[in-house]
């Protein structure tokens, strides 16, 4: 177990813990608050999630353009950005950093995509990873390379209010169908420590012959609750279930200037306790209890060992994304 924060920082935490101490407990404060509030919201969604008809495909075919992992060739990066195509259209989930790392740049360039391939662009959720970088966070402008083209005011599907340069806006506010056969679970809730309330839709979508299919970009809502909305949505039998699970147990990806970022501020719990062994073990007997045939993990919020202990705790055919891959679900 590695620190999360490097000794070289101790004497500096040290120095300004004043300021440090009660800083924290204010968000503590706040983080509690917004806790309940995640959960307050999240069950009266539930309460109100309606089944509806989710179009039966013949296929979905996943390109992975930003991962963690990545085949020979790509550049790797701790973010996602998904291609998902079916004979009813094609859908951009995610844009990972966007133009501020070469990832989506490079990797687009290889497998030779554009925008214009797309119908839309769907965000999870508004984190740096997701949108476009640091500084579409924090404007929450979602920000795609100029590189991958001109998208023409196609529609973004957003779970909470952003803006999106060359798209239409579109606020998902409910379980609902976007593009190409694929719908939204509609927002989720949850309280993250640093980053405050976080709202995070995940894509669902059902293939002949197999069932439902759930991807997500980091699952901070927890697979937990985002499967159990899905089963409020609908009663066919699930088939897949991946993307990002959140699952920094031993360390976290990109690390910089010797933080291990991911431990701290995206896990929903205070800064000072981190992701445990028991945790993952919980999730792990949800989704074997869930069932699914196929687990499709991301390596871009979730360490090495995490991975492998799914890979070999899990019940389904258990494999890691990469970059450049593509997937048929």
């Amino acid at each position: 177990m590695s620190f999360r924060i490097s000794p070289v920082w101790w004497p500096v935490l040290a120095v300004a813990s004043p300021v440090i101490a009660p800083w924290l407990l204010v968000r503590n404060r706040h983080f509690q608050k917004d806790r309940a509030r995640a959960t307050e919201l999240n069950q009266e969604r539930m309460s109100q999630a309606e089944p509806f008809e989710i179009p039966e495909l013949g296929y979905i075919d996943l390109t992975v353009l930003v991962e963690w992992k990545a085949k020979e060739g790509f550049v790797g990066d701790a973010g996602v950005s998904y291609l998902f195509e079916t004979e009813l259209g094609s859908m951009l989930y995610d844009v990972g950093f966007g133009p501020t790392r070469p990832a989506l740049t490079h990797n687009a360039a290889k497998l030779g995509f554009h925008l214009d391939q797309v119908d839309a662009l769907t965000i999870s959720h508004l984190h740096c990873d997701h949108i476009g970088g640091i500084p579409a966070q924090r404007s929450r402008q979602v920000t795609v390379p100029d590189e991958l083209g001109s998208p023409g005011l196609k529609p973004c599907f957003l779970p909470d209010k952003a803006e999106a340069k060359g798209f239409k806006a579109e606020l998902v506010e409910r379980p609902h169908q976007l593009v190409a056969g694929i719908a939204s679970t509609g927002p989720l809730a949850r309280s993250l420590f640093l980053f405050g309330h976080t709202e995070e839709q995940a894509l669902l979508a059902r293939v002949k012959d197999k069932g439902l299919i759930v991807f997500t970009g980091c699952g901070h809502p927890t697979i937990e609750v985002i499967l159990e909305m899905v089963g409020r949505l609908s009663q066919e039998p699930l088939y897949a279930i991946g993307g990002g699970l959140h699952f920094p147990v031993t360390g976290g990806r990109g690390n910089r200037a010797g933080i291990q970022f991911q431990t701290i501020i995206g896990t929903g719990k205070p800064a000072w306790q981190r992701i445990t062994n028991e945790d993952l073990s919980r999730t792990i007997a949800a989704i074997n209890d869930a069932g699914p045939k196929r687990v499709y993990l991301s390596g871009h919020d979730t360490c090495d060992y995490a991975l492998d202990r799914m890979k070999k705790e899990l019940r389904s055919e258990t494999e890691v994304l990469h970059a450049g891959a593509t997937y048929r679900l």
